[in-house]
């Protein structure tokens, strides 16, 4: 009996050396890789499998062990579909988002190109400028509901400092102006993550391409143009594509200072999942629109993924 034992070993043992190298490598890469293949299986497509189940439940329901014995079907799709406020609040995301992300890019290039001079106190700014970023949006919310605030903000004092506000006016509350106004908040928390990230490569930079640039008397303009923008595109379209995604799922600062209103004015696909989950007990309906927005996210991300591959050094 332990023969045989030491002779199945050893065919075993010989079965793996008669591999090739390639093989064998091959092998022990896919053994190393299971691990993190059965994590993604469960923390991430078993997930995802479960929302597209959960979206073809059709009903509303109060207790979630109910919903596996819902009836199953398209129509939370097709009524979604035809919800016109569904389309207001994709409209509406798309502003909030390319509003938001857009204003925060601009604010971050200029920032970060400003921190990559050699400056006096750059490395405390460097420092500082991840505060907006790290404060919880919930708070970002109350600091700037009492400074846009209509009776005693400084935001109306300012502006009627400088002439451009004659009287006092209630920016989260007027349905013109309130998705310009949690569009500010918005930005003042977006935009450190991108300074950060462009400056970092802002800073792999070879100076010798400069160098070579000004040799050529390439002007300012020239230079950013042919040599940091085409130095700084990929880490751009990361940040950009990460900022997006955020802004794009995030509720926080919209639910804390307008909670999607006055009259859906500012009520993004979020906070429609929100409300057709918590308020109207349609967890069908809201799973359906959070399954659009992941197939959306996921294209977003194919597209900038791939301006973000295009990297010049």
């Amino acid at each position: 009996m332990a023969m045989t034992s030491i002779s199945a070993a050893g065919t075993r043992r010989a079965g793996w050396l008669d591999l090739s190298f390639e093989r064998r490598r091959t092998l022990l890469s896919l053994a190393l890789l299971m691990p993190a293949v059965a994590t993604v299986l469960v923390l991430i497509v078993y997930p995802l499998y479960q929302v597209f189940e959960i979206s073809l439940r059709e009903g509303k329901v109060m207790n979630f062990a109910r919903i596996s014995a819902l009836p199953l079907g398209f129509g939370n799709y097709s009524r979604v579909l035809s919800d016109p406020q569904f389309w207001r609040s994709t409209s509406t995301s798309a502003i909030y988002v390319a509003g938001s992300v857009g204003a925060a890019l601009l604010i971050g290039l200029a920032t970060a190109l400003l921190l990559n001079r050699r400056l006096p106190g750059t490395r405390i700014f460097r420092t500082l400028i991840l505060i907006p970023w790290a404060v919880p949006g919930v708070v970002v919310s109350i600091m700037f509901l009492w400074i846009m605030d209509g009776s005693f903000g400084v935001f109306n004092a300012m502006l009627r400092d400088i002439g451009l506000l004659s009287g006092d006016h209630a920016w989260f509350a007027d349905s013109r102006t309130a998705l310009l106004a949690v569009i500010v908040p918005t930005i003042w928390k977006t935009y450190p993550l991108i300074t950060l990230t462009i400056l970092a490569a802002l800073q792999s930079i070879p100076t010798e391409i400069y160098d070579a640039a000004e040799v050529d008397g390439a002007k300012a303009v020239q230079k950013f143009v042919h040599v940091t923008w085409p130095g700084i595109q990929s880490a751009t379209a990361l940040v950009v594509m990460v900022s997006c995604l955020g802004v794009f799922r995030d509720v926080d600062i919209i639910f804390a200072t307008t909670g999607g209103g006055p009259a859906h004015a500012t009520e993004t696909l979020a906070l429609y999942v929100y409300k057709e989950a918590f308020q109207y007990f349609r967890m069908g309906a809201a799973t359906a629109v959070g399954t659009m927005m992941i197939a959306f996210a996921l294209l977003l991300s194919i597209l900038l993924g791939a301006l973000a591959r295009r990297s010049k050094y």
